[in-house]
């Protein structure tokens, strides 16, 4: 594996874990009030693009970040229409 994939692997674990204490803490509060909807939907469309972008150039680092951010990211959307 190349030192560059290495960095994509880690810069992949960085942004997505970055979202699991909000996922975490939406999820045992069961309150959305403060997310901006919003930003997420618009993070949303966004994570789809790259995952879009890195499945194009077959660029697992990316394709792995995205996909496992989308998920975390539809989670918390789904809690904000649940907890209305």
């Amino acid at each position: 594996m190349e030192n560059i994939e290495i960095l994509g692997f880690i810069a992949a674990v960085l942004t997505t874990g970055a979202y699991v204490p909000q996922v975490y803490k939406t999820w045992k509060l069961k309150s959305t009030k403060d997310i901006s909807l919003s930003m997420y939907a618009a993070m949303f469309t966004g994570v789809l693009l790259w995952l879009i972008y890195g499945i194009h150039y077959k660029s697992i680092p990316i394709i792995l970040a995205n996909g496992i951010t989308a998920i975390l990211i539809m989670f918390v959307l789904v809690l904000k229409y649940k907890f209305k």
